[in-house]
């Protein structure tokens, strides 16, 4: 929309609201017309609309406006419902549009403040409103085609006092509003009349055919001549005939069902007012007028010829030029055709992109691009810089170049700001050109690749990295020792100052002369890089050789274990994939090797596994969340003594809770994990864990293997039986599967079919057939009495228990703690910062009260490092949370089930992270913190059920709150005190409180986290005060404890 409103805007606000970035990409954004629809509100003062994202979506978006009286209007502020919220490139790209503010399009005369109060003062249309409008079209001058409004007088369409930007009245509310839209997006000054010539913008199409809707006539000036007709699929394009000796181009529109149309007009370029032929013998007045939208749009030049109805005269000496020259540039302009067949074009491939790459010593590699097309059968080679040849078709280039946009080219120099360039690359980068760029052009049947010389035989050899370390004396030095390090790959020394310049340099890999590489993001291999650069920094010598002083007992001894890398790691592998015994239950008790107690519930719903498992079937565990499904299925296993492995499959953010959950509950069990793709599936565990994403990525090595059952946690992800996740589950060999969720039916019964299709195929084999019987009846009749059917006929295969049914079995209160693992960078991180902090903090031990505060700072920044890299630093904060992600899934469980949660964190930081992501994922919540100015208000909202979530950090709601409305609370970071803990949990388990408490603890693996964990375990005294009133340490916190933290 262009109101009048707009025009003189003071927009100076808007870039100062959204910030240089979020300016620039909206003016990007409003460049390539992703407005798809806006209007005025005038009650709001504000510019509504419909803004495409970079992906598809589509945002609503407001942007609002401040008037005052004789000043023109100022931008106040902007929303919009994507994620960021407020004032975000949605709105810049509304504002700008709105305010024909984009760079290129035309600047009008400013509009008088006389203008602008009058529009502002415009009353609203009658809601109530009965008496239609419509649009009337009518020619004029050279010609050009007006639209005016009319209302329906004596005799006919009259315009009565009604102008475009007056239309108050008893008209219809609908037909107003799209009025003021058309009018507003026309960015027309005159007010009577709008001359479609200028109505630059492609919208009105999308607007008329609204308008036929709505019942808002088009109609022609002349009553007798009725309705405007309106065509879509116009095409404008010359037409090659012959005259005598000479060919002719004429131009010509051509659109399906209109026999012979002639232009009179244009709408901007996407559009054309047109005849029929047999009314041109009549006066313009009389002529029965129609619209037709463009397929294409129309170049000027063309639209000019086509108006001035010329005609170009080839000259037979001329036309083999024409042909050879003119055509194939003339066909980019517009479809060039012969209705009586006496031009035949030049044959014409499509483009394809041609990269020759040229292989040299070194690992070098030289990269250029070419157009490559066959014109005549004859190859032809085109430059991508530089003169445009006549046979290229820019169009389909610039197509394919958009088609390979997720190919990364832009890291090899080949790419920038969209335009392909040469370029010659070395050592790393030709590798990972080679291995992972390359493969991805060779399947695109667009791209042609041709190779000089040998690209010699990339491979992965990290496996066989060894790392050695060895210390000498120094003659007549007792306090120093030469330090060597040795590093081989397949068995041959690689020069370690090779290794550690790529380090220094932070390369991502080491390419060795033969073609092996290796990742220098290996653990082993940064943790070398930190000690040697530390043992740089200690020493004096400037000769270039590493040197320890025997004072750096602690250094050596890091040194020392990664020189034992090899042997551990074969230790590391032996644990994944050998076996351990297994202790078997003669019956169907519960196995003495389960180390747990089962409560009655859980032994009911043991004794249904182990019936499924000795009869070969499948079924699926729905108990309620915290019921302990997983120790249900842990005793199966133990029960079953397999001769093959047992197959779990699991969310990615659950697969190491399985491991510890087994390793805890039946540690005789063999249990396995696969944790990357393309790692050799375990044949001789009891237990192979996996998650969903790399089933889906290996499914054909799961489908070769002999498996004894497969069980599938939080099945929920097998629900679209269309998946590849499903598909993958359906060929893994196991005669019994399992699912096990809390939420076996959430959106529709095709859901349960999914499920079912898995763990009982046999049960319902046809998905069309299950749907009409069962799915569509249910659904969309309500058949109560099918429902019950249904549930009868699922029933012996599945078992589900809710908290209330098993109160009486259940304790006041279940705890568990969530283990939760860091992602790859987040783990690389928190390593580095743990060495840093560990040598800080143990040097300062040895006065622990002039520390504290030191050692303080030291443990608060790993914590919150265990929780989000950005609580570090905000560098990082782009980097993925996956405790967010675990609590994320965990509560969405919690909410499908129909419960609702307490989340409690320390630090007010991550709960403002927690609450954006809840934000983005659609759950509800509340939010309660030291800074909380209506903190009763927020409590209430939570209370009256408003929300399924409540954030609260310790000190805002440790104390002093009755939730009882919740069952479930997530406590997202230990706390020094156990008391403090449990004061949060008792916010919910209190008097009051009719249902059964699940508390959930969610720790990082291999963190601070876990060491708090073992501390509070051992000597839960110690830390009764440790963060309250800024006592940091209690009498009985030794030196060994904070030691203990940093093992």
């Amino acid at each position: 929309m262009k109101n009048a409103m707009l025009d003189g805007a003071d927009l100076i606000g808007l870039e100062e609201a959204a910030g240089p970035s979020s300016y620039a990409r909206g003016l990007a954004y409003a460049r390539k017309h992703a407005v798809v629809s806006m209007r005025w509100d005038e009650s709001a003062c504000a510019v509504r609309g419909r803004v495409q994202g970079s992906h598809g979506e589509v945002y609503s978006t407001t942007a609002y406006f401040a008037s005052g009286f004789g000043q023109a209007l100022g931008f106040a502020e902007g929303e919009c419902d994507c994620p960021v919220g407020l004032d975000c490139k949605h709105v810049v790209a509304l504002v700008l549009t709105a305010a024909g503010r984009v760079a290129g399009a035309p600047r009008r005369t400013k509009v008088t403040w006389e203008q602008s109060l009058n529009a502002l003062l415009t009353p609203a249309a009658d809601a109530q409103g009965t008496t239609p409008l419509a649009i009337e079209l009518s020619l004029a001058g050279e010609p050009r085609a007006y639209a005016r409004v009319v209302r329906p007088g004596r005799s006919g369409w009259v315009a009565g006092g009604l102008s475009w930007t007056r239309l108050e009245g008893d008209f219809l509310p609908a037909h107003v509003r799209l009025l003021r839209e058309l009018y507003g997006l026309s960015g027309s000054y005159d007010e009577r009349f709008i001359d479609l010539s200028g109505f630059d913008s492609p919208r009105l199409w999308p607007m008329l055919a609204e308008a036929d809707e709505l019942g808002l006539r088009l109609i022609h000036s002349r009553v007798r001549l009725g309705d405007v007709a309106r065509h879509d699929d116009a095409v404008l394009l010359l037409d090659a005939t012959r005259k005598g000796a000479n060919l002719v181009l004429d131009p010509a529109l051509r659109i399906p069902s209109v026999p012979d149309p002639v232009p009179v007009t244009f709408i901007g370029d996407h559009g054309v007012v047109h005849v029929d032929r047999g009314e041109l013998s009549r006066e313009p007045r009389e002529w029965r007028l129609a619209l037709a939208r463009l397929k294409d749009p129309a170049p000027p030049a063309l639209r000019q010829l086509t108006a001035h109805g010329r005609r170009l005269e080839i000259p037979l000496k001329e036309q083999r030029k024409f042909a050879a020259e003119y055509y194939p540039r003339l066909r980019r302009l517009a479809p060039v055709v012969s209705s009586d067949d006496s031009f035949t074009p030049l044959a014409i491939s499509a483009p394809k992109l041609a990269l020759h790459a040229d292989y040299g010593e070194g690992h070098r590699l030289a990269l250029r691009w070419e157009w490559a097309y066959e014109v005549e059968g004859r190859a032809e080679r085109s430059s991508l810089s530089g003169q445009v040849a006549p046979y290229r078709d820019e169009r389909a280039e610039r197509a394919l170049l958009a088609d390979l946009a997720d190919v990364p080219l832009e890291q090899f120099g080949l790419r920038s700001n969209g335009t392909l360039w040469p370029s010659e690359i070395r050592g790393i980068d030709t590798m990972l050109f080679t291995t992972e760029v390359l493969p991805r052009l060779l399947d695109r049947p667009e791209v042609d690749i041709s190779v000089d010389g040998e690209s010699v035989d990339y491979r992965e050899v990290g496996d066989s990295v060894t790392i050695g370390v060895s210390t000498s004396a120094i003659p007549g030095d007792n306090d120093w020792f030469d330090l060597g390090i040795t590093i081989r790959a397949e068995g041959r020394e690689v020069p370690f100052l090779d290794v550690f310049v790529a380090l220094a340099r932070d390369q991502s890999h080491l390419l060795l002369p033969d073609g092996g590489y290796f990742s220098l993001e290996k653990p082993e291999l940064q943790a070398l890089r930190r000690l040697i650069e530390e043992a740089r920094a200690l020493q004096d010598a400037s000769d270039g050789t590493l040197k320890l002083s025997r004072y750096q007992a602690t250094l050596w001894d890091e040194l020392a274990a990664l020189g034992v890398v090899e042997e551990q790691a074969e230790a590391w592998d032996r644990q994944v994939n050998g076996l351990l015994s297994v202790s078997t239950a003669a019956t169907a008790e519960v196995p003495s090797t389960l180390t747990a107690q089962l409560r009655p519930y859980q032994v009911d719903g043991y004794r249904w596994l182990t019936f499924l498992w000795e009869h070969r079937l499948g079924g699926i565990l729905a108990d309620d969340m915290g019921l302990g499904k997983t120790l249900q299925s842990l005793a199966l296993i133990c029960h079953a003594r397999a001769e093959h492995p047992f197959l779990i499959v699991a969310p990615t953010s659950v697969v190491s809770n399985w491991k510890a959950e087994a390793a805890k509950f039946a540690p005789t069990l063999n249990v396995a994990t696969v944790t990357r793709r393309g790692t050799p599936l375990p044949v001789d565990a009891d237990v192979v864990i996996t998650s969903y994403t790399l089933l889906r990525l290996d499914a054909e090595n799961y489908a070769n293997q002999t498996w004894s059952a497969l069980i599938m946690d939080e099945a929920q992800y097998t629900k679209n039986h269309q998946s590849k996740v499903y598909q993958s589950l359906r060929k893994v060999p196991a005669p019994v599967k399992l699912a096990i969720t809390g939420t076996p039916m959430e959106n529709n019964v095709m859901e349960l079919w999914s499920l079912l299709s898995i763990t009982a195929p046999g049960l319902f084999p046809s998905p069309t057939r299950f749907r009409d019987y069962y799915a569509r009846p249910i659904e969309r009749d309500n058949d109560t009495e099918l429902l019950a059917q249904l549930r009868r006929r699922v029933r012996p295969l599945m078992k589900r228990r809710t908290k209330e049914q098993v109160a009486a079995d259940l304790p006041p209160k279940l705890e568990q703690v969530l283990e939760v693992e860091l992602a790859p960078r987040h783990r690389k991180l928190y390593q580095t910062v743990l060495q840093r902090e560990r040598q800080k903090v143990l040097g300062l031990l040895d006065d622990m009260n002039g520390n504290r505060f030191t050692i303080l700072r030291s443990l608060t920044s790993l914590r919150q490092l265990a929780l989000h890299a950005g609580l570090v630093d905000e560098e990082h904060a782009a980097m993925p949370s996956a405790k967010i992600d675990a609590l994320v899934e965990q509560l969405a469980d919690v909410v499908a089930g129909g419960h609702r949660a307490l989340v409690f964190s320390q630090f007010t930081s991550f709960l403002s992270m927690v609450q954006s992501r809840l934000a983005a994922e659609g759950i509800d919540y509340c939010y309660l913190d030291g800074k909380t100015r209506n903190r009763q208000n927020v409590i209430s909202a939570f209370k009256d059920g408003r929300a399924s979530a409540f954030l609260i950090s310790l000190k805002a709601g440790g104390f002093g709150l009755n939730l009882t409305e919740a069952d479930y609370c997530f406590l997202l970071d230990p706390w020094w005190n156990p008391a403090t803990e449990a004061q949060a949990v008792d916010r919910t388990h209190r008097i009051g409180q009719t249902r059964n408490v699940m508390v959930y603890r969610l720790i990082a693996k291999d963190t601070i986290e876990e060491k708090v964990m073992a501390l509070q375990s051992r000597k839960a005294e110690l830390f009764r005060n440790v963060m309250d009133d800024g006592e940091i340490f209690s009498p009985t916190l030794t030196k060994e404890d904070i030691q203990a933290l940093f093992e």
